[in-house]
């Protein structure tokens, strides 16, 4: 919807995305997928929202990752994107929505990396004459879940998979790459996922498992890797945002950011040196991702209501409601300054968790004034 509104006429905390700043991100992703030469499989659990999803594809394969069956039904249900994978391991009591969801003209494909749910898969699928596309996570990087590459249990897996429980290929993700301290770990990290899902993918064809998908990414993977030979595909989702956490991993740069949450002064604590505002923790999200950086920005950076940095402020405390601003030298600041009702913009950690306590998005012009309010979706 198409409306005019100053930023001082919205409530707070509300959510913002800078537009200008939210076409470039994604400009970039989708110059990038072609300066690699793969597809460009944007995850929108980053910002679950149909208008966001149908920019990001626009051009490219088409494709998408979702990280909720209900993102899934979402997309396909608003914007008719087909190509979709659901990159967490397979729950089998999720596995009737998403046969719903092909028998209507979807192509949801789905993960695993165990041998029981490989079975279960297979099992739903013969007693339900449907076809589902499987493929199997590899652990690159000892990060979460996922088989790896020189595991036994690999070819066995695939072997399981039977009566419709058809096999696609391999995925993975590098999320170890969110530790790397400097641009040659991020691209050591990204050369290692590259290297693992290509050994993985070579174990599988040598029994006779060719890969269709070779899947991999994460945002700071996809910006620093070198050699994709062999990878039919990248996935990253919070680098249509950015956030701090990427900043600190020097991925984006501060003025990259495009979303921030804006809330307003509500008091001070003069003694103690704190600005106390109306957006805690619920707004922020309790996601502390820089405190393993070099620069820890607490709960969030902050702005003034245009959105431009304010030196030497940062949220460095926060309660489910309250936000605590405070000098990051321990110097007083002026209540005057900020007097109550003053309007403040907090950049994210990490943007995910963020817009996720959010039912929509105000869509902020170059003027600062909300072009446009696009809503998303939550839950599972």
């Amino acid at each position: 919807m198409s409306i005019s509104l100053k930023l001082s006429e919205l409530d707070t905390p509300s959510l913002l995305i800078d537009k200008a700043k939210l076409f470039e991100n994604v400009d970039y992703c989708q110059r990038r997928a072609h300066e690699l030469g793969v597809n460009w499989r944007p995850h929108v659990k980053t910002h679950k929202c149909a208008p966001i999803a149908a920019m990001q594809v626009q051009g490219m394969f088409g494709g998408i990752t979702v990280s909720t069956v209900k993102e899934a039904e979402y997309m396909f249900d608003e914007e008719g994107i087909t190509d979709i994978i659901y990159a967490v391991g397979i729950a089998p009591q999720k596995l009737p929505r998403i046969a719903l969801l092909n028998s209507r003209g979807a192509d949801v494909k789905i993960i695993l990396d165990n041998l029981a749910s490989a079975m279960a898969v297979s099992e739903f699928c013969c007693t339900h004459n449907t076809r589902i596309g499987v493929l199997l996570e590899i652990d690159c990087d000892g990060h979460r879940s996922g088989l790896k590459p020189d595991d036994p249990a690999l070819v066995t897996v695939a072997k399981a998979l039977t009566d419709g429980a058809v096999f696609k290929g391999v995925l993975t993700h590098a999320g170890d790459s969110y530790l790397s301290r400097n641009r040659e770990e991020l691209e050591a990290c990204a050369a290692n996922e590259v290297h693992q899902i290509m050994e993985a993918a070579n174990v599988l064809k040598d029994a006779g498992y060719p890969c269709e998908i070779v899947s991999v990414g994460s945002t700071p993977t996809f910006t620093a890797v070198k050699d994709t030979e062999g990878v039919t595909e990248y996935r990253s989702g919070v680098g249509v945002f950015h956030d701090l956490v990427m900043a600190g991993l020097n991925v984006c740069k501060v003025e990259e950011i495009a979303l921030s949450v804006l809330v307003t002064v509500i008091g001070h604590q003069p003694q103690k040196g704190w600005i106390i505002t109306d957006g805690g923790w619920m707004a922020m999200s309790r996601d502390r991702g820089t405190a393993a950086q070099a620069v820890d920005w607490g709960y969030g950076l902050v702005c003034d209501e245009a959105g431009k940095p304010i030196e030497n402020l940062w949220m460095k405390s926060a309660n489910q409601e309250h936000g605590i601003v405070c000098s990051r030298d321990g110097s007083a600041i002026d209540p005057e300054a900020f007097p109550v009702g003053t309007r403040l913009r907090i950049l994210p950690n990490h943007a995910c968790p963020t817009a996720a306590a959010f039912d929509k998005y105000f869509v902020v012009d170059e003027n600062n004034n909300v072009q446009t309010i696009w809503p998303k979706i939550n839950n599972w």
